[in-house]
Protein backbone atom coordinates (compact mmCIF):
# COMPACT_ATOMS: atom_id res chain seq x y z
CA UNK A 1 0.00 0.00 0.00
CA UNK A 2 2.63 2.78 0.98
CA UNK A 3 4.48 1.74 -2.36
CA UNK A 4 1.00 2.56 -3.84
CA UNK A 5 0.81 6.25 -2.15
CA UNK A 6 4.19 6.61 -3.24
CA UNK A 7 3.98 6.22 -6.58
CA UNK A 8 0.26 8.38 -6.18
CA UNK A 9 2.13 11.12 -4.88
CA UNK A 10 5.16 11.15 -7.39
CA UNK A 11 2.86 11.09 -10.50
CA UNK A 12 0.82 14.07 -8.74
CA UNK A 13 4.09 15.81 -8.26
CA UNK A 14 5.17 14.88 -12.04
CA UNK A 15 1.47 16.10 -13.03
CA UNK A 16 1.73 19.70 -11.22
CA UNK A 17 5.17 20.56 -12.25
CA UNK A 18 4.32 19.81 -15.80
CA UNK A 19 1.76 21.78 -16.11
CA UNK A 20 3.57 25.40 -15.18
CA UNK A 21 4.15 27.24 -18.59
CA UNK A 22 5.95 30.62 -19.19
CA UNK A 23 3.28 33.26 -20.14
CA UNK A 24 5.07 36.48 -21.26
CA UNK A 25 3.55 39.78 -20.15
CA UNK A 26 3.69 42.26 -22.99
CA UNK A 27 3.85 45.34 -20.66
CA UNK A 28 2.38 48.41 -22.90
CA UNK A 29 5.06 51.24 -23.52
CA UNK A 30 4.65 54.64 -24.43
CA UNK A 31 6.69 56.92 -26.48
CA UNK A 32 8.99 58.62 -24.95
CA UNK A 33 8.45 62.64 -23.68
CA UNK A 34 10.42 65.49 -23.02
CA UNK A 35 11.69 66.09 -19.34
CA UNK A 36 12.01 69.93 -18.12
CA UNK A 37 13.28 70.44 -14.78
CA UNK A 38 13.19 73.82 -14.89
CA UNK A 39 13.32 75.24 -11.19
CA UNK A 40 14.60 78.66 -11.61
CA UNK A 41 15.26 79.28 -7.58
CA UNK A 42 17.02 82.71 -5.88
CA UNK A 43 18.37 82.04 -2.72
CA UNK A 44 17.85 85.36 -0.69
CA UNK A 45 21.14 87.24 -0.15
CA UNK A 46 22.49 86.29 -3.64
CA UNK A 47 22.13 87.49 -6.74
CA UNK A 48 20.03 84.99 -8.44
CA UNK A 49 21.99 85.14 -11.57
CA UNK A 50 23.71 81.43 -11.83
CA UNK A 51 20.60 79.16 -13.19
CA UNK A 52 20.58 75.78 -14.61
CA UNK A 53 17.90 73.80 -16.20
CA UNK A 54 17.99 70.68 -17.11
CA UNK A 55 16.36 68.53 -20.27
CA UNK A 56 16.17 64.43 -20.95
CA UNK A 57 13.51 61.79 -22.31
CA UNK A 58 11.44 59.74 -20.61
CA UNK A 59 12.30 55.97 -20.46
CA UNK A 60 9.96 52.66 -20.43
CA UNK A 61 9.90 51.09 -16.35
CA UNK A 62 11.93 48.27 -16.73
CA UNK A 63 14.69 49.85 -19.54
CA UNK A 64 18.07 49.81 -18.30
CA UNK A 65 18.71 52.96 -19.50
CA UNK A 66 20.85 55.35 -17.41
CA UNK A 67 21.96 58.00 -19.66
CA UNK A 68 18.16 60.06 -21.08
CA UNK A 69 20.28 63.72 -21.46
CA UNK A 70 18.87 66.03 -24.18
CA UNK A 71 21.37 68.00 -25.97
CA UNK A 72 20.95 70.50 -28.94
CA UNK A 73 17.91 72.23 -27.87
CA UNK A 74 16.67 75.57 -27.47
CA UNK A 75 16.36 77.19 -24.20
CA UNK A 76 15.20 80.86 -23.29
CA UNK A 77 13.57 82.42 -20.68
CA UNK A 78 11.52 86.14 -21.38
CA UNK A 79 10.92 88.38 -18.54
CA UNK A 80 6.97 89.26 -19.75
CA UNK A 81 7.04 92.74 -17.41
CA UNK A 82 10.63 93.74 -19.00
CA UNK A 83 11.13 91.84 -22.22
CA UNK A 84 14.30 90.63 -21.27
CA UNK A 85 15.29 87.64 -22.57
CA UNK A 86 18.09 85.16 -21.29
CA UNK A 87 19.17 82.36 -23.74
CA UNK A 88 20.65 79.51 -22.18
CA UNK A 89 24.10 77.78 -23.25
CA UNK A 90 23.73 73.67 -23.73
CA UNK A 91 26.61 72.54 -22.18
CA UNK A 92 26.20 68.98 -23.67
CA UNK A 93 25.44 66.93 -20.81
CA UNK A 94 21.40 67.73 -20.51
CA UNK A 95 22.51 71.19 -18.69
CA UNK A 96 21.56 74.59 -19.92
CA UNK A 97 23.37 77.09 -17.82
CA UNK A 98 23.09 81.20 -17.70
CA UNK A 99 25.34 83.31 -15.46
CA UNK A 100 23.21 86.82 -16.20
CA UNK A 101 19.70 85.88 -14.95
CA UNK A 102 17.92 88.45 -13.23
CA UNK A 103 14.95 87.72 -10.64
CA UNK A 104 12.17 90.32 -9.71
CA UNK A 105 9.83 89.10 -7.59
CA UNK A 106 6.03 89.31 -8.67
CA UNK A 107 7.74 89.62 -12.51
CA UNK A 108 6.13 86.88 -15.25
CA UNK A 109 8.32 84.58 -16.93
CA UNK A 110 8.16 82.60 -20.25
CA UNK A 111 9.90 79.42 -21.02
CA UNK A 112 10.63 78.60 -24.60
CA UNK A 113 12.47 75.10 -25.61
CA UNK A 114 12.61 74.13 -28.91
CA UNK A 115 13.48 69.84 -29.49
CA UNK A 116 12.96 68.04 -32.59
CA UNK A 117 11.60 70.77 -34.22
CA UNK A 118 8.84 70.87 -31.33
CA UNK A 119 8.37 73.98 -28.82
CA UNK A 120 7.33 74.01 -25.34
CA UNK A 121 6.56 76.84 -23.47
CA UNK A 122 5.24 77.24 -19.94
CA UNK A 123 4.56 80.36 -18.03
CA UNK A 124 5.51 81.53 -14.76
CA UNK A 125 5.38 84.36 -11.92
CA UNK A 126 8.98 84.30 -9.72
CA UNK A 127 7.07 84.45 -6.00
CA UNK A 128 9.12 85.89 -2.70
CA UNK A 129 9.27 83.88 0.61
CA UNK A 130 9.96 85.41 4.30
CA UNK A 131 13.26 84.54 5.81
CA UNK A 132 13.35 81.52 8.41
CA UNK A 133 13.14 83.44 11.71
CA UNK A 134 14.79 80.36 14.39
CA UNK A 135 14.58 76.65 14.71
CA UNK A 136 13.72 74.91 17.56
CA UNK A 137 14.09 71.48 18.68
CA UNK A 138 11.65 68.89 21.15
CA UNK A 139 10.30 65.97 22.58
CA UNK A 140 7.25 67.43 23.05
CA UNK A 141 6.21 69.58 19.44
CA UNK A 142 5.85 66.27 17.32
CA UNK A 143 3.48 63.01 17.57
CA UNK A 144 5.32 60.15 19.17
CA UNK A 145 6.98 62.07 22.20
CA UNK A 146 10.15 59.19 22.71
CA UNK A 147 10.99 61.24 19.01
CA UNK A 148 12.63 64.20 18.74
CA UNK A 149 10.98 67.18 17.05
CA UNK A 150 12.82 69.78 15.17
CA UNK A 151 10.21 72.64 14.17
CA UNK A 152 11.20 75.85 11.90
CA UNK A 153 9.68 79.09 12.21
CA UNK A 154 8.87 82.24 9.63
CA UNK A 155 6.55 85.10 9.53
CA UNK A 156 3.52 84.79 6.67
CA UNK A 157 2.73 88.63 5.13
CA UNK A 158 -0.98 89.51 6.22
CA UNK A 159 -3.42 90.52 3.58
CA UNK A 160 -2.04 88.05 0.66
CA UNK A 161 -2.00 84.75 -0.08
CA UNK A 162 1.26 83.20 -0.08
CA UNK A 163 1.78 79.24 -0.59
CA UNK A 164 4.96 77.62 0.71
CA UNK A 165 7.11 74.31 -0.53
CA UNK A 166 9.33 73.07 2.88
CA UNK A 167 12.13 70.80 1.74
CA UNK A 168 14.07 68.74 4.02
CA UNK A 169 17.24 66.52 3.97
CA UNK A 170 19.06 64.83 6.58
CA UNK A 171 20.60 61.27 7.41
CA UNK A 172 17.47 59.42 7.41
CA UNK A 173 15.98 59.77 3.85
CA UNK A 174 17.98 59.02 0.41
CA UNK A 175 15.17 61.41 -1.26
CA UNK A 176 14.31 64.98 0.25
CA UNK A 177 11.40 65.11 2.04
CA UNK A 178 8.75 67.63 0.55
CA UNK A 179 5.58 69.53 2.16
CA UNK A 180 2.89 71.79 0.93
CA UNK A 181 2.18 74.38 3.34
CA UNK A 182 -0.86 77.29 1.71
CA UNK A 183 -1.43 79.84 4.37
CA UNK A 184 -5.59 79.57 4.16
CA UNK A 185 -6.10 79.16 7.26
CA UNK A 186 -3.30 81.32 9.23
CA UNK A 187 -2.59 84.06 7.19
CA UNK A 188 -0.91 86.95 8.64
CA UNK A 189 0.88 84.54 11.47
CA UNK A 190 4.06 83.43 12.41
CA UNK A 191 4.28 79.78 10.61
CA UNK A 192 5.74 77.12 11.65
CA UNK A 193 6.41 73.24 10.94
CA UNK A 194 8.11 70.17 11.95
CA UNK A 195 10.26 66.94 11.10
CA UNK A 196 10.32 64.14 13.46
CA UNK A 197 12.46 61.26 13.90
CA UNK A 198 15.32 59.38 15.39
CA UNK A 199 17.76 62.08 15.70
CA UNK A 200 20.84 62.38 17.90
CA UNK A 201 23.22 65.27 19.26
CA UNK A 202 25.39 66.23 16.18
CA UNK A 203 22.77 65.23 13.41
CA UNK A 204 22.78 67.87 10.51
CA UNK A 205 18.80 68.39 8.73
CA UNK A 206 18.81 70.96 6.02
CA UNK A 207 15.65 72.84 5.40
CA UNK A 208 14.65 74.71 2.29
CA UNK A 209 11.55 77.17 2.61
CA UNK A 210 9.97 77.93 -0.97
CA UNK A 211 7.57 80.77 -2.07
CA UNK A 212 5.98 79.43 -4.67
CA UNK A 213 2.63 80.20 -6.66
CA UNK A 214 -0.58 78.48 -6.10
CA UNK A 215 -0.93 76.36 -9.15
CA UNK A 216 2.99 74.66 -8.51
CA UNK A 217 1.28 74.62 -4.96
CA UNK A 218 -1.65 72.11 -6.70
CA UNK A 219 0.99 70.67 -8.54
CA UNK A 220 3.33 69.71 -5.70
CA UNK A 221 0.19 68.40 -3.35
CA UNK A 222 -0.77 66.06 -5.61
CA UNK A 223 2.69 64.56 -6.16
CA UNK A 224 3.50 64.87 -2.50
CA UNK A 225 -0.04 62.40 -2.18
CA UNK A 226 0.14 60.29 -4.71
CA UNK A 227 4.55 59.46 -3.75
CA UNK A 228 3.29 58.79 -0.08
CA UNK A 229 0.34 56.30 -0.74
CA UNK A 230 2.55 54.72 -3.26
CA UNK A 231 2.38 50.68 -1.87
CA UNK A 232 -1.10 51.43 -0.42
CA UNK A 233 -3.55 49.02 -1.26
CA UNK A 234 -6.45 51.51 -0.09
CA UNK A 235 -4.73 54.46 -1.94
CA UNK A 236 -7.10 55.58 -4.72
CA UNK A 237 -5.28 55.07 -8.59
CA UNK A 238 -2.90 57.52 -9.24
CA UNK A 239 -3.87 59.81 -12.36
CA UNK A 240 -1.76 61.32 -14.59
CA UNK A 241 0.22 64.56 -13.38
CA UNK A 242 0.44 67.00 -16.11
CA UNK A 243 2.75 70.36 -15.55
CA UNK A 244 2.73 73.56 -16.91
CA UNK A 245 4.87 72.88 -19.71
CA UNK A 246 2.72 72.78 -22.94
CA UNK A 247 4.04 71.70 -26.75
CA UNK A 248 2.75 74.42 -29.03
CA UNK A 249 3.29 72.03 -32.05
CA UNK A 250 1.44 69.05 -30.64
CA UNK A 251 -0.14 69.34 -27.95
CA UNK A 252 -0.77 65.78 -26.78
CA UNK A 253 2.67 64.79 -26.51
CA UNK A 254 2.94 67.34 -23.80
CA UNK A 255 6.33 67.71 -21.77
CA UNK A 256 6.76 66.23 -18.21
CA UNK A 257 8.27 68.39 -15.60
CA UNK A 258 7.24 72.20 -14.18
CA UNK A 259 8.31 75.14 -14.98
CA UNK A 260 8.78 77.47 -11.81
CA UNK A 261 10.38 80.65 -10.41
CA UNK A 262 10.88 81.00 -6.07
CA UNK A 263 12.68 83.19 -4.00
CA UNK A 264 13.99 80.60 -1.08
CA UNK A 265 16.13 80.92 2.55
CA UNK A 266 17.33 77.91 3.97
CA UNK A 267 19.26 76.38 7.18
CA UNK A 268 21.16 73.84 8.29
CA UNK A 269 20.52 72.92 11.78
CA UNK A 270 22.51 70.87 14.05
CA UNK A 271 20.62 68.94 16.92
CA UNK A 272 21.70 69.86 20.36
Amino acid sequence: MKFYIKSLLLLLCIGITSCEDVIDVAIPTAKPRLVIEASLDWQKGTSGNNQTIKLSTSTPYFENTTNSAVTGASVKVTNIDSTTEYVFTDENDGTYTIDNFVPVINNSYTLEVIYNNETYSATETLKSVSPIKRVEQSLEAGFDDELLAVSIFWDDPADEENFYLIKLIDKFEILPTFEDFPDEFVNGNELDTFFEDEYVTGDKIEFTLYGISERYNNYMSLLIEQYDSAGDPFSAVPGKLKGNCINLDAPKDYAFGYFRLSEFDMVIYTVE
